[in-house]
């Protein structure tokens, strides 16, 4: 399988995986209408501050992370994944046009995190899907080519919300973005769940019975060690909102901002697939090591911006950067766990990292308020320098169950 992969890039990528591409570029092209706006919407239209933006993006990723771990954990349980990600996807496309009716910022937040408990019910049970829908040999490429879908339904509704954003205001296009949510729904309905687990339930029965408990310690040590250098580096990781918060600093138009959001989008998609087949061929933990250390770079960089054109060169760098860790990140955790804890695992990942997410999010708008933005640059390159440092401790190897 694994031997013509450089001559067609979508071998081994099957039905399974096709649809949940396609439901995520269109729950993507609903989200990014709104994502990319909502921290210039605080700010140019509520007149909150930066902290409001730390909070409610750390609260987002904190929600949806302690409902990942609740529903890989279920999932593996009762051994279904399609109904988790058929009522995420659901919540998560009803809630989003309430953003409209918002007139102060814990508004904001309320929807915000009701939207992201839709995602935290469905990220685990879909990342389990695709492991479960592709050979072990593409596995990186399955979910670069997920990831890839995703980031095009970014472009595409990023563009969507610049186009429209002069025609419509920020209220209506929150309206508007139901209407691509709701016809992804429709799509999870054509997704077939593989019954992989069930075959070898015979023979893991007692050992799933003890594994899957919800803890910590039941996962493997390399993962821990894994989840805890990701978690460290998730913590620093100040993301995109950070990114158009300095384009806003620097004196640029909320459109420009929202532009410069698409381009980096662009670059995600572009590299998404080519750093997962990349990391089927020499090992996730390299592929990963550079990108934790192509954000210290960045982190380094944002230090010194001050133009358009060197913040443009940014957005490029972080969209390499993204591409490099997001889709390829899932699939280590896959590669270090047995089947049976598959969805447990990748809960437990999303978990952790975006537990964290809620105080990095606060540190980070507080050291951007209270000292300057550069403060926030400085905290993000500390982070990513200690999580590589923990990262040598990891083993590239996958679990011997899955051999």
């Amino acid at each position: 399988m694994g031997k013509h992969s450089h001559i067609n890039i979508f071998e081994g990528i099957t039905r399974n995986i096709f649809i949940l591409g396609l439901v995520s570029l269109l729950t993507d092209i609903s989200s990014q209408m709104v994502f990319p706006l909502i921290p210039l919407f605080l700010i140019s239209v509520l007149g909150a501050g930066a902290y409001a933006v730390g909070i409610i993006e750390g609260a987002a990723g904190t929600t949806a992370s302690l409902l990942e771990v609740l529903s890989g954990y279920w999932s593996d349980k009762i051994k279904k994944r399609k109904p988790f990600v058929l009522f995420g996807y659901s919540l998560s496309a009803i809630i989003k046009p309430f953003f409209a009716f918002a007139a102060a910022w814990p508004f904001v937040l309320c929807v915000r995190v009701i939207e992201r408990i839709g995602k935290g019910l469905r990220t685990a049970p879909r990342d389990a899907i695709i492991a479960e829908s592709v050979d072990g040999s593409v596995r990186g490429k399955a979910y670069g080519f997920h990831r890839a879908m995703d980031g095009i339904g970014s472009v595409l509704g990023a563009l969507l919300a610049f186009l429209l954003l002069p025609i419509l205001g920020y209220r209506n296009i929150f309206l508007f973005a139901f209407i691509p949510g709701i016809i992804a729904v429709f799509f999870v309905l054509f997704i077939k769940e593989k019954k992989a687990l069930e075959k070898e339930e015979t023979r893991t029965k007692e050992k799933t019975k003890e594994s899957t408990r919800l803890s910590f310690k039941e996962l493997p040590l390399n993962l821990r060690l894994f989840i805890i250098a990701a978690s460290v580096f998730a913590m620093g990781n100040f993301g995109y909102a950070f990114l158009l918060l300095k384009a806003n600093n620097i004196g640029l138009a909320d459109q420009t901002a929202v532009l410069l959001y698409a381009l980096f989008y662009i670059v995600y998609v572009i590299c998404a697939i080519p750093s997962g087949i990349l990391s089927d061929k020499i090992g996730r933990k390299p592929v990963l090591m550079a990108g934790y250390f192509i954000f210290a770079i960045i982190s380094f960089g944002l230090i010194f911006t001050s133009t358009l054109y060197t913040l443009l060169l940014f957005f490029v760098i972080y969209g390499i950067f993204f591409a490099m860790i997001d889709g390829v990140q899932r699939a280590f955790v896959v590669d270090l766990v047995p089947r049976n804890l598959r969805a447990t695992a990748l809960g437990t990942f999303h978990a952790a990292i975006g537990i964290v997410a809620l105080p990095g999010g606060f540190i980070a708008g507080m050291l951007w308020d209270r000292i300057n933005p550069e403060a926030t640059f400085i905290y993000g390159l500390a982070l990513a320098v200690i999580s590589l440092l923990l990262f040598m401790f990891v083993k590239n190897n996958i679990s011997s169950t899955d051999r």
